[in-house]
């Protein structure tokens, strides 16, 4: 495929840091608040945006369900996690402005700026030990 440019490794680089850090905070006792704000101080730390516009969610008899799962907000804020709660964490960050627009087909995403824009995911399960990672690969 090719090589990338180095801002766009750095995007790389970063957005899959605030999904670790933010699955670092998916504790029994901690808050949907403080996985958010793991994610948006490193990311805009190292001068990037947050969506705001896409989020993660809860997973349970469908695939889409509550919570609704942000990742940008004040730590101690949000839902309390509790032992067996299953959800994603996708944040989504970009080079420039966090806004987007949405094309006519309903489906196709794309920054305001035209900026980059990147994406990792991972479905997680809060448990007494601290977060599982339910769709890590090997």
């Amino acid at each position: 495929v090719g090589s990338v440019s180095k801002e766009a490794q750095k995007l790389l680089d970063v957005t899959k840091e605030c999904l670790y850090r933010g699955i670092a905070q998916a504790i029994p006792g901690n808050r949907l608040g403080d996985v958010a704000h793991a994610i948006q101080t490193y990311a805009e730390g190292h001068g990037f945006s947050v969506v705001r516009d896409f989020t993660g969610h809860g997973i349970g008899r469908e695939m889409h369900e509550d919570p609704q799962v942000l990742h940008f907000g004040t730590p101690g804020t949000g839902i309390k996690l509790r032992e067996g709660m299953v959800f994603t964490i996708e944040p989504m960050i970009n080079s420039g402005t966090y806004k987007l627009t949405v094309d006519r087909n309903g489906w196709t995403a794309r920054t305001l700026d035209g900026g980059l824009s990147a994406q990792y995911e991972h479905t997680i399960a809060v448990t007494k030990d601290g977060p599982l990672v339910l769709t890590e690969q090997d």
